[in-house]
């Protein structure tokens, strides 16, 4: 890890370009979508030619496509997203509030999938073709094929409506007064089911994953080596097999972070849960485009440092990545 400072500035150096092209290109596409946050409004509430004119007029709605870009560039180089239409609050407020929901969402999920994926893979793949090898990989095609809606449905009509375990939906139970340990019980109980419904489809691809890599492992001339020297199965499995068999797992790690990303806001949705995605979707049904624009921009600035994360664990798993060598002619 002793190139960790390259690395960070390489990726640094690689983010400015994409954010600048998020930006722009989140923009365009917003501009071309029909409607704005004044008729949503007028539709929901009714109101006059004039009234939509003031409005727009208030909301800076009235001025050209090209000039509220350049006024959203000068905002932005001080850290500043605009006004939320909708929440009447700055967009950096409204994000920095719903954020850390998500991204313990998200990050509860990928501990149970990448938890026990890995560990499913490592017992499905240290003795390939087994019968636990078959019924784990058949496991695995099951969950990863089942849609991760679908799974929330189904949990919540077999623990919240038929057995009454959990809750149906939420965050936390409303105007509880609860704190410390017992609000961070509550906080669990809720997640429960959005947690697994959101984890368990991705467990069948880690399995699947580690599986595969360990059997690739498996037929490499350094494993024969470790069995002539006579050590055993399982030292060779943990210790061998094991590590190397991760590395296309962590790279598949940091690529589905940004998809399980736009999936919280499906899970939010179903079960209700005040967090980013759902933020996402109230902006776009509302058209606050402000709010919207904010939403990707710090999706994808969080996408990046998830990703460099990644990169870095990924060096401490082979060292050799990131190296050079000078070769002497």
């Amino acid at each position: 890890m002793e190139r960790l400072p390259d690395l960070l500035l390489r990726r640094f150096l690689t983010a400015i370009p994409v954010v600048l092209i998020v930006i722009v290109a989140s923009y365009v596409l917003i501009e071309l979508a029909p409607g704005d946050a004044v008729d949503t409004y007028l539709a929901i509430s009714g109101g006059d030619s004039e009234f939509a004119a003031n409005f727009r007029r208030l909301w800076g709605l009235d001025q050209g496509a090209a000039t509220r870009f350049i006024a959203y560039l000068g905002r932005l180089v001080t850290l500043d997203l605009g006004q939320s239409v909708i929440f009447s609050r700055p967009v950096f407020d409204v994000i920095l509030e719903r954020l850390p929901t998500t991204l313990l969402l998200m990050g509860t999920s990928i501990f149970v999938a990448f938890g026990l994926g890995t560990t499913l893979g490592l017992l499905a793949g240290s003795k390939p073709y087994s019968p636990r090898d078959r019924i784990l990989s058949f496991l695995g095609l099951v969950l990863y094929a089942v849609p991760s809606f679908w799974l929330g449905l189904i949990l919540i009509i077999i623990f919240a409506v038929w057995l009454n375990v959990a809750p149906v939906g939420g965050f936390e139970t409303i105007a509880s007064d609860k704190e410390g340990l017992e609000r961070v019980l509550d906080i669990a109980w809720h997640l429960a089911l959005p947690v697994f419904s959101l984890g368990l489809i991705y467990l069948g691809l880690y399995l699947r994953l580690m599986r595969s890599g360990m059997i690739e492992v498996w037929r490499l001339d350094f494993i024969r080596t470790a069995q002539a020297k006579g050590l055993s199965q399982n030292r060779i499995a943990l210790d061998h097999v094991a590590r190397n068999a991760l590395l296309p797992v962590i790279t598949v790690l940091g690529l589905q972070l940004g998809s399980m990303l736009g999936g919280s806001v499906v899970i939010e949705s179903v079960f209700a849960i005040p967090g980013f995605g759902r933020l996402a979707y109230e902006a776009v049904i509302q058209r606050d485009f402000a709010l919207l624009i904010g939403v990707v921009l710090i999706g994808a600035i969080t996408v990046i440092i998830i990703n460099i994360v990644i990169d870095i664990a990924y060096g401490w798993l082979d060292p050799r990545i990131g190296t050079q060598r000078k070769v002497k002619s």
